[in-house]
């Protein structure tokens, strides 16, 4: 059975860009979400087996979004993606539970490597 994902960003284009590496390696995309209070509800709703979540959205932002996922559900499994490669926000991530940080713009592979480390 494939891994189901949710895909949160506010860039309908990097949503899709995500969504097109994910089927094109069969995994399965349950749910979009444009801002990290409606990723917090679909997590909800869908229980995907992963998220990768950007970092800088309005509403409410990922890591915001991602301690409260946790909250929820403490073996959620996130991946942080965001242009801003900043060390700060990385360790911030990673302590709030992110499972790994890929940088975009992204390589198809890095992303793929990424998933499957954390799904393991």
């Amino acid at each position: 059975m494939a891994h189901t994902v949710l895909i949160v960003d506010d860039a309908a284009f990097m949503r899709m860009m995500i969504k097109d590496i994910l089927n094109k390696n069969g995994f399965e995309i349950v749910g979009e979400a444009q801002d990290g209070q409606q990723a917090v509800e679909k997590y909800e709703e869908l229980k995907p087996d992963l998220v990768t979540m950007d970092i800088t959205m309005p509403e409410k932002d990922g890591i915001t979004a991602l301690k409260e996922i946790k909250a929820l559900d403490p073996n959620a499994i996130v991946i942080m993606c965001s242009a801003m490669g900043q060390q700060a926000m990385v360790i911030d991530a990673i302590q709030a539970g992110a499972k790994d940080f890929v940088v975009k713009p992204f390589q198809a592979d890095r992303v793929i490597e990424a998933i499957t480390k954390a799904l393991d």
